[in-house]
């Protein structure tokens, strides 16, 4: 074997020690810098949902500090506000996040986040909806079509099953929130085949409940008798819903929902909501933990599937009703303890169902 050259084998060994810096300096793939000390942003949109500060909040961090010890989490809530998200991104990468999950308030305007992160090397994993304006490093999520698609067949299948006269409702989601778009889509391939007239359709602004009720009220009145069932978007919209039914003095009908909130729950049980879906919200949060860690190390994730280019992870979600509610949301797999679910006012319901 030839000798190598002393030079030779100092700028290997240099180039050699170089491979993690010289990762780190390809666009979207963060590492570089003390990895076991990184900052991690968690970028969440709003708290009309509840979820975001109870249990997505928690489960990221405790993942990350699982992972990594000495990483912290720099959580923010942008409260539906788009353009307090893109202060809320500049601020984190001013203090020199290896890595932004977000979840974005206005997909669109997200756009602006994901470009001006990645110009500074920092990947962003798109959370629960994606940004199809702009492609992200990797997107995870629950598939929000299927969602839209599962809770619409259930409630059209009830419908039919129970012989409902009348038509259907539909109140999506937040117009600037691409994930509520894709629910949306999924309710119509539901729907619009299923022969039941859709009445009235509304695009709920910020997913705001408030809106959805007023919005409701309006089309009892305008459809009085003839309001068979209601698609809401998530259990916030719905509960909107059944409230506008129960202030008009109005019999409630089967309406859906989406998130498996506690109170959604507790409406399930107690028969005034039709439907929830079960999107454990640990699954996505330690995934998105887990890919957004991977990042800093400076080794990206392989793709599960794609969606709008971005190389994605896509859970499945699963409906809830009252058949299966014990099965699915109390005890290990849902998480929720009778004692928080079976207070005072849905007790009677509770024994009904025997959840003790």
């Amino acid at each position: 074997m030839k000798s190598v050259p002393f030079r030779l084998f100092a700028v290997a060994a240099l180039l050699t020690l170089g491979v993690t810096t010289a990762c780190a300096e390809e666009p979207g793939t963060g590492g570089g810098g003390d990895t076991a000390k990184a900052k991690i942003a968690f970028l969440m949109p709003d708290i009309a949902s509840t979820r975001y500060e109870l249990f997505d909040a928690p489960l990221f961090k405790a993942k990350i500090k699982e992972l990594c010890a000495g990483c912290e989490v720099l959580y923010q809530n942008a409260n539906a506000d788009a353009s307090k998200q893109q202060q809320q991104a500049n601020s984190v990468l001013a203090q020199g996040v290896k890595a932004i999950v977000l979840d974005p308030v206005d997909s669109a305007a997200a756009a602006t986040i994901v470009q001006t992160a990645q110009s500074q090397k920092v990947p962003v994993i798109a959370y629960d909806r994606p940004i199809p304006q702009a492609k992200a490093d990797y997107y995870v999520s629950f598939d929000n079509e299927k969602i839209g698609a599962s809770i619409a067949q259930s409630l059209v299948d009830q419908l039919k099953a129970s012989g409902a006269k009348g038509g259907i409702l539909q109140v999506n989601g937040s117009p600037t929130d691409a994930a509520a778009g894709l629910i949306k889509k999924g309710v119509h391939s539901a729907v619009d085949p299923s022969g039941i007239k859709l009445l009235a359709e509304y695009d709920t602004p910020g997913w705001q409940p408030p809106k959805a009720q007023e919005w409701v009220s309006g089309q009892i009145t305008k459809f009085p008798g003839q309001i068979a069932g209601v698609v809401a978007a998530n259990d916030g919209t719905g509960g909107g819903t059944i409230a506008a039914f129960k202030a008009a003095g109005a019999p409630v009908p089967p309406v859906t929902g989406n998130d498996a909130e506690l109170a959604a729950v507790q409406r399930v049980i107690s028969g005034d909501q039709f439907n929830t879906i079960s999107k454990p919200i640990k699954i996505v949060a330690e995934a998105a933990a887990e890919i957004a860690w991977k990042f800093v190390q400076g080794q990206p994730p392989a793709a599960k599937t794609t969606l709008f280019d971005t190389p994605s992870e896509l859970f499945t979600p699963t409906v809830v009703t009252q058949k299966n509610v014990v099965e699915v949301m109390l005890g290990a797999q849902g998480g929720l303890k009778p004692t928080e679910v079976c207070t005072a006012e849905y007790k009677a319901a509770c024994d009904k169902l025997g959840i003790k």
